[in-house]
């Protein structure tokens, strides 16, 4: 069963959009598609200024120990540093 997880969030205060970008594709690109189960991610932005990020896992255990691995990531990390009260939801495909 898949696993579609989000994250919702704002830019702290004086985070440059161009930077957060950057970091934003390292996590994509240098965390995520490196990830076991991965199957999709990206990222979009409302017109009210509030971001989220999509991840697409085939299953729980994928999603899980990606969860599990992110927390050694510098890339992460530094994407974390650039937002405000991240908040992460799983969904459960029902197909």
């Amino acid at each position: 069963m898949a696993v579609i997880e989000t994250t919702t969030f704002r830019l702290a205060d004086g985070v440059d959009e161009a930077a957060f970008l950057e970091a934003d594709e390292q996590v994509r690109t240098g965390f995520l598609y490196h990830q076991p189960g991965i199957m999709r991610a990206t990222t979009a932005k409302s017109d009210a200024g509030e971001w989220i990020l999509v991840v697409l896992w085939a299953s729980e255990d994928a999603a899980d120990a990606a969860a599990e691995a992110e927390r050694k990531d510098p890339a992460v990390e530094r994407f974390m540093q650039l937002v405000l009260r991240p908040e992460r939801n799983r969904y459960r495909d029902l197909d």
